[in-house]
């Protein structure tokens, strides 16, 4: 795929608080990329800026080979879908699709023939007529990427369009939105906090922390290969050990030895050792290469998620075996489910359990911060 859209150096400010500090980053033509990480890590405002809706204070922004950091928003070949949909409550859903077309002065007879177009594309032929007052979330978030989509953009920027749906709608729209994107072959930019959703949409993820970008790379790797502990801490759950590379492909951490597949540190070096839960088998304490006591199990329908305090460290680990709090477990850990990483500055700052809970999760989820 062609590279399409270039961002060079860019850094932007608010306030005299920098939120995004020297980006750099390519997206390319056909692609579906999504700018991931917490509220405030400057993904929303990456995505402003590509769009027109903000201007870098440094750095350069090309499209197709062009620097357009200030060509007004209108005539960049970019339209945006909100999570607050922003549909017109006085027009039907023929007439909120046919919306931008109207504005270009479109024949009535194109009009007609791509809102068609469009009404199947999204699944609302037979809707015409309805006032968008009357639809579902989900049917109005259709109608609002057929608008965006009914002048044939190069790319379509979507910020956080699932946010105000129940988990239910939110799983089979991004199957949907998916979709669509196959099918019409434009490039994606999706901006979400929901690793789960990046992971099961994107070919392309793009973590941001900081107003930094942390790693680039697909869900396989990025879930896989995790650059530092942020990342590793960021996407899905994982234990984040401190350890020392003893030599290649030997790592000691928790006081004892593992063979690994790394390789390429310094001998001695002290590094951080991301295990993720999936990947540790329960075993009698007798076979287990570390032991610990169970302090907390919970069943989560397919597994259980059973936290084990090793040596004053709580492991999170994931398995279809009960075992019962307070119980000494072993733990088995194969090499491939070894993965190192160079030190960073969010080292020691994730990866361990003793403090975890739904709850805190559920209040990360329903954060609704002002997203800079």
């Amino acid at each position: 795929m062609a590279k399409l859209i270039e961002l060079k150096g860019i850094s932007k400010a608010f306030d005299g608080e920098k939120v995004l500090d020297g980006i750099n980053l390519y997206i390319r033509d056909g692609e579906f990329i999504t700018l991931l990480g917490p509220s405030g890590c400057g993904k929303t405002t990456t995505l402003r800026i590509i769009g027109g809706f903000e201007t870098a204070d440094e750095g350069e922004l090309y499209f197709d080979g062009v620097e357009i950091s200030n060509l007004p928003a209108y005539k960049r070949q970019v339209n945006t879908v909100f999570q607050k949909y922003a549909l017109f409550p006085h027009l039907n859903v023929y007439e909120n699709i046919a919306f931008p077309l109207r504005m270009k002065k479109s024949p009535e007879a194109d009009i007609k023939t791509k809102v068609a177009q469009m009404l199947k594309m999204v699944a609302l032929e037979g809707f015409e007529n309805k006032s968008v007052s009357t639809l579902s979330g989900g049917q109005q978030q259709r109608v609002a990427i057929a608008r965006a989509l009914v002048s044939h953009p190069k790319v379509l920027l979507l910020d956080e369009p699932l946010g105000a749906l129940d988990l239910k709608l939110r799983k089979d729209m991004q199957n949907e939105l998916k979709e669509i994107q196959k099918s019409i072959g434009i490039t994606f930019i999706y901006v979400t906090h929901d690793q789960e959703e990046a992971l099961s949409m994107s070919d392309t993820i793009v973590v941001m922390a900081d107003g930094e970008i942390q790693q680039i790379g697909t869900p396989t790797d990025i879930y896989n290969e995790p650059k530092n502990a942020f990342v590793a801490d960021f996407i899905g759950e994982s234990n984040i050990v401190d350890g020392i590379m003893l030599e290649d492909k030997r790592v000691k951490m928790s006081g004892h030895t593992f063979e690994c597949l790394d390789s390429g540190f310094d001998k001695n070096e002290a590094v951080d050792v991301v295990v993720r839960p999936e990947d540790v088998d329960v075993v009698s304490p007798d076979k287990g290469m570390l032991t610990g006591i169970v302090t907390a199990v919970t069943f989560k329908g397919v597994h259980y998620e059973i936290i084990v305090d090793i040596g004053g460290f709580k492991w999170m680990i994931q398995s279809t075996d009960y075992v019962a709090p307070e119980e000494k477990i072993g733990l088995y850990i194969e090499p491939d489910a070894i993965h190192v990483m160079k030190k960073s500055k969010y080292s020691g700052k994730f990866g361990d359990y003793s403090s975890f809970s739904d709850e805190i999760d559920q209040l990360s989820d329903a954060d609704t911060a002002e997203e800079f």
